[in-house]
């Protein structure tokens, strides 16, 4: 499987791209991200090549949430 570098420009941009992802990987699974990634961390699921790209996804959606937030409270 190749990998593909997408560049954004900005976080915003990036931020509701992964959250599109994010959507199709829920609605694909039938589980919100935030439960799915949890199970993972437990190691309740497998390390599916699916999985390891929607924890990579949720994980980057998270950093990326937590960026704009630390943006948004320095210019305010």
């Amino acid at each position: 499987m190749r990998k593909q570098t997408i560049q954004y420009t900005s976080p915003l941009d990036a931020l509701v791209a992964v959250a599109k992802r994010l959507s199709l990987y829920e609605n694909q699974q039938k589980m919100d991200s935030e439960e799915f990634f949890n199970l993972y961390n437990q190691g309740l699921l497998s390390d599916d090549a699916l999985f390891i790209e929607w924890a990579n996804d949720y994980r980057h959606y998270l950093a990326l949430h937590q960026e704009l937030k630390q943006r948004l409270n320095y210019a305010a």
